[in-house]
């Protein structure tokens, strides 16, 4: 057994630290040894249990209501309101459209959302048939536009199953105008989701002056994830819905087998106890007097970044954030993934966002109680960081590849093709992949390349990479 946990540390050495306060995207950091090893051995403890049957298990259920009631009133639901533990935002977010779908029983559903909300939305389009309609933002605020989503919801008619909003949205790190658009959304009979999957274990302990969730009427339902802001281990979200009857279409139920009477809360049948007992125990432990003070330290720290953020030249931020989320834009002296790059060589990760309809390319920074004590590291090796990508000077490319990739359609592509574009993009070719240690010039290529071409070129970067 020793040889088998070394061979584990020895996989491990190339993976991002996941303590410290430096990864500032993927992972989340209390800072607090102890919520760490509880969550740890209530996970190891709990590994072989099975949230299937809550019969079976009925430690599961009671831990599950236990957080459900936690969250209740941090989010201002009524005690009507019911939920469910899911294994993390995405499967929250699929839920709440899945649930949308099948109450509404529509041809043809359709969602309406800004274009800053999740890729998870998308997904749940792709998976659940619901078309999703993308209203562009505030370019000032990046929030969403109040009016802009209502007039989107008037097109769709009969078809609206659902409207999201995000408090806050991941790319910006700004909350939604939560309330005028649940309103119109319920003026028109729909349900309104609010994805707080970031800001949820954030938000009630801010001091945010504006509504956001089930104090606002009109608001349906909610997912908060506990494997970010309640550093609880991965992957636990919670899923609230006003009342049972809104949850309702939620579950789902299989009899025309001659086996067991398959019945889910969730998308899983099979689900860890282990996540959940150990989100059960970290939430337990820290408690809300322990989550206002970790609040207060990553809102100090977001807050200190964001103003040496400004207070540096060639860089500044595309939204002032709400919560604990920065989003960095560069001048033409540098670019972000140049700058990411830097940063990762300081031994900071950052995680560069692509151009999308006219918003500027960004660093993404997630801030957590555990960086606070290294802002002002970070603050140097960003200053530093900057200096060498001034140097080094943007990125280019070439204007023949941008123009080819604007006429590539990836539908029609084989695999050779794919390898030839994984080539060309310094991602590996023939079959193979590699990651280069430097992805600026990557990066770029791909800030070129249309949305479609992207997204293909990276599916077959990972199917490649998973063969």
């Amino acid at each position: 057994m020793p040889d088998v946990l070394a061979r584990l540390e020895a996989l491990r050495t190339g993976d991002l630290p996941t303590h410290g306060g430096r990864t500032l995207a993927y992972v989340y950091d209390s800072g607090l040894a102890d919520a760490d090893e509880i969550g740890r051995t209530a996970l190891a403890s709990f590994g072989a249990t099975n949230g299937l049957d809550p019969t079976a298990f009925p430690s599961l259920a009671a831990m599950e209501r236990d957080l459900i009631a936690f969250a209740r009133p941090l989010f201002h639901a009524p005690p009507e309101a019911v939920g469910t533990v899911t294994s993390g935002g995405t499967e929250s977010i699929l839920l709440a459209v899945q649930t949308a779908r099948d109450a509404a029983t529509v041809e043809r559903p359709a969602m309406v959302a800004p274009t800053t909300v999740h890729g998870a939305f998308h997904k749940a389009a792709h998976y659940f048939g619901v078309e999703l309609v993308t209203v562009d933002v505030d370019p000032t605020t990046m929030r969403a536009a109040p009016a802009a989503m209502a007039a989107a919801m008037d097109a769709l008619g009969d078809r609206l199953v659902l409207v999201a909003v995000s408090t806050p949205s991941y790319a910006h790190g700004v909350v939604d105008p939560v309330a005028p658009i649940a309103a119109a959304a319920a003026a028109r009979g729909v349900r309104c989701h609010v994805d707080a999957c970031i800001g949820g274990w954030v938000l009630p302990w801010s001091g945010f002056a504006e509504p956001w969730d089930f104090a606002v009427p009109g608001v349906t339902s909610l997912s908060a994830d506990l494997h970010k802001y309640a550093y609880t281990p991965k992957g636990v979200s919670l899923l609230l819905h006003r009342d049972p009857a809104l949850r309702r279409p939620q579950f789902f139920a299989s009899a025309d087998w001659p086996g067991y009477t398959m019945l889910n809360a969730t998308m899983q049948s099979t689900r860890s106890g282990g996540p959940i007992a150990a989100a059960w125990a970290v939430v337990q432990h820290i408690g809300d007097d322990g989550y206002r003070v970790l609040v207060r330290t990553t809102l100090d720290a977001t807050r200190e970044l964001a103003a040496a953020i400004r207070a540096t030249t060639h860089l500044d931020l595309a939204a002032e954030p709400d919560a604990s989320l920065l989003a960095v834009t560069t001048d033409d002296a540098l670019d972000v993934f140049t700058l990411a790059d830097e940063m990762g060589e300081r031994g900071w990760f950052v995680q560069p966002q692509m151009a999308f309809r006219g918003m500027p390319a960004t660093l993404h920074l997630t801030v957590s109680a555990a960086t606070a004590s290294g802002v002002g590291d970070g603050v140097e090796a960003l200053r530093a960081s900057v200096d060498a990508a001034v140097a080094a000077g943007p990125v280019v490319v070439a204007p023949e590849l941008r123009a080819a990739a604007a006429q590539l359609d990836p539908a029609t592509l084989d695999d050779a093709a794919f390898d030839g574009l994984l080539q060309i993009a310094g991602l590996g070719g023939d079959g193979t992949v590699a990651v280069p240690a430097r992805m600026a010039p990557v990066n770029a290529l791909l800030d070129a390349a249309p949305p479609r071409l992207r997204e293909a070129l990276l599916i077959a970067f990972l199917d490649r990479l998973t063969r």
